[in-house]
């Protein structure tokens, strides 16, 4: 495991798929104003699978929502490969979503009354396109659902759930997935399951993962993690251990307490 400071560009194996340029996210106003975001500038390497943890608040689902195009930053920039997202009109977002992004909910969101194939296929129908035949069977066999195809989801477990939905973000080929806790109503069995599915696509098919999690053994899965803490990078590592991740995690919040502290 090594260091890396978090102001250095991050090793990539290509160019960046994802970037963000001085990113502020603030709600509220006046004494209430929070900064969710707080000037995050970090590249995420094509081909790469990363992770974003921090203490709770820190601002890791706000950063992914978006870069996902799922929420508007306040000020900053957010890049998806060379578009820039808020230049974008509604129109143009809904396509760049459809299309070009992934995204794996924590909560599964399949659609009951369809089977997993169904709902595997969802996105693509939406937009009114086949599947590639040979892409759909790779992600079948790498996610190894082909006997539970034709189940509805309340005849799956929480692992073979959480795979279809990350089979259903996949099999549109898309440029980046997120994944927003997607181990995190899964036993550790099940969890593992996805993590090796995520994993494997990333080394076997060239697919970029960012995920945000808090569980450190799921992020010794990826290349590298990036820790938020306050709505600010402040971190990271590369080629992580679920040890190096454990103490990065508690040298952050003992941060964050004697903050608190010092504040009150």
């Amino acid at each position: 495991m090594s260091h890396v400071a978090f102001n250095e560009p991050a090793p990539t194996l290509s160019t960046a798929a994802a970037r963000t340029i001085d990113l502020r996210k603030v709600y509220g106003e006046g004494d209430a104003t929070v900064a969710a975001l707080d000037g995050v500038s970090i590249d995420f390497a094509a081909g790469e699978f990363t992770a974003v943890m921090g203490p709770s608040g820190s601002g890791k689902s706000t950063l992914m929502h978006c870069m996902a195009a799922l929420d508007n930053a306040t000020s900053g920039e957010v890049y998806l490969g060379d578009v820039e997202l808020s230049r974008l009109g509604d129109k143009q977002l809904t396509t760049l979503r459809r299309d070009k992004i992934g995204f794996v909910f924590q909560a599964y969101n399949l659609v009951p009354t369809l089977t997993a194939q169904e709902n595997i296929e969802l996105p693509l129908a939406i937009a009114g396109r086949k599947p590639d035949q040979d892409w759909f069977d790779t992600v079948i066999d790498t996610v190894n659902l082909r006997d539970r195809l034709k189940h509805r989801p309340n005849q799956l477990s929480g692992g073979q759930q959480q795979r279809v939905a990350a089979a259903r973000a996949l099999v549109s080929r898309p440029d980046i997935v997120f994944a927003d806790e997607p181990t995190g109503n899964l036993d550790s069995a099940s969890g593992a399951e996805v993590l090796g599915f995520l994993r494997r696509s990333v080394d076997d098919h060239g697919q970029t993962i960012v995920m945000v999690t808090h569980d450190p053994v799921a992020a010794a899965y990826t290349d590298r993690v990036v820790f938020l803490a306050d709505g600010k990078v402040v971190d990271e590592l590369r080629d992580p251990t679920a040890d190096g991740v454990l103490e990065e995690m508690k040298v952050l919040s003992s941060t964050a307490v004697v903050g608190t502290a010092a504040e009150g």
